[in-house]
């Protein structure tokens, strides 16, 4: 850094454990608070700054803790000179959709995802890339430094969802009249989900879609077979095709058949390959490396070329990125 350009404050200690292989995560008012979330928009903003960015994107979701951490991390992060437009409580995949919708140079989500709602974190991308390992670590150095810019970055105010909307009825076909029952587990795809599946003309069953950061009724994930347990009886009780569940942010999802089994993610990524496959025969699909052999050999058998990975989105984006994978999971 110029020394021009930043100033050496004294800071307090962050718990270490909370900057992990793919996100920052840890507990309010323990690991969390805001004078936590503004150092790391501090450190965060350094080293958008050093990589040559201008403007982050920033949502968040709808846990109790998180529009006090939103505005924390944007201070931090305009202080040092980037400009920040608030996009507001949207999903996990809204805030990547912003990353190429927007004229951002990254992006910031406030979320625990799938944790409870005493938990908060942070996704951080630059580019459109999640930040993650050594990256990450990184961060966690510059905060600890205190060493960081300083600016006058503005913040300002967006919406995505209008053309989020758009996007997905433009990529997604879905059978008109389709019967679905859907868990929103009071998590953020109760913003968009409601509206989303009656454009598409589908027949629904609801919960808990109003957005609720205590997550009253449930855990919020949908890959634990008890928080889909009313899900998957109602599915096969009231005869409904399918069955939906979202977690906290709406990056993981749940699903049971028409007979109330669930299926789990590993068989839901080869459903998705096969449907890949039969359009770009060879493609590579990259799987989780705690997914079945079931999944390798289903892609093998339908024609693609299975890879194994490591565990996490930033790393299997990552992956998938760098060999050019159709697909992943």
């Amino acid at each position: 850094m110029n020394p021009e350009s930043y100033k050496v404050h004294s800071m307090k200690t962050i718990n270490p454990g909370i900057f992990r292989e793919y996100d920052i995560r840890g507990i309010v008012d323990v690991d969390l608070d805001e004078e936590v979330y503004e150092t790391i928009g501090k450190a965060f903003g350094t080293y958008v700054k050093d990589h040559g960015g201008k403007v982050l994107s920033l949502g968040r979701d709808c846990r109790l803790s998180s529009p006090d951490y939103a505005r924390a991390m944007t201070r931090g992060i305009t202080s040092t000179g980037i400009d920040v437009v608030d996009i507001g409580m949207v999903t996990t995949p809204m805030l990547y959709f912003s990353l190429y919708n927007l004229p951002v140079d990254g992006g910031v989500m406030i979320t625990a995802s799938h944790n409870p709602g005493e938990y908060n974190g942070i996704k951080l991308c630059l580019g459109r890339d999640s930040v993650f390992g050594e990256e990450i670590q990184n961060i966690r150095k510059i905060a600890d430094s205190g060493e960081f810019h300083t600016g006058s970055g503005t913040a300002s105010e967006t919406s995505v969802e209008e053309k989020y909307v758009e996007f997905l009825k433009s990529n997604v076909e879905i059978k008109p009249g389709l019967r679905l029952a859907v868990d929103y587990g009071n998590g953020m795809v109760g913003i968009i989900g409601p509206r989303v599946f009656v454009e598409f003309g589908c027949d629904v069953k609801e919960f808990y879609a109003t957005p609720d950061g205590t997550f009253p009724n449930h855990h919020p994930d949908p890959t634990v077979e008890e928080n889909v347990a009313e899900l998957a009886a109602t599915v096969a009780g009231e005869g409904f095709s399918l069955g939906i569940g979202f977690d906290g942010d709406g990056d993981r999802v749940g699903v049971v058949d028409g007979d109330g089994r669930i299926i789990w993610g590993d068989m839901l990524v080869l459903i998705y390959a096969r449907d890949v496959l039969s359009r770009k025969k060879g493609a590579e699909i990259i799987g989780d490396v705690k997914c079945s052999n079931r999944l390798f050999e289903g892609i093998e058998a339908a024609g693609g070329k299975p890879v194994m990975w490591k565990t996490g989105h930033s790393l299997i984006k990552n992956k998938m990125k760098k060999d050019g994978a159709a697909l992943a999971g």
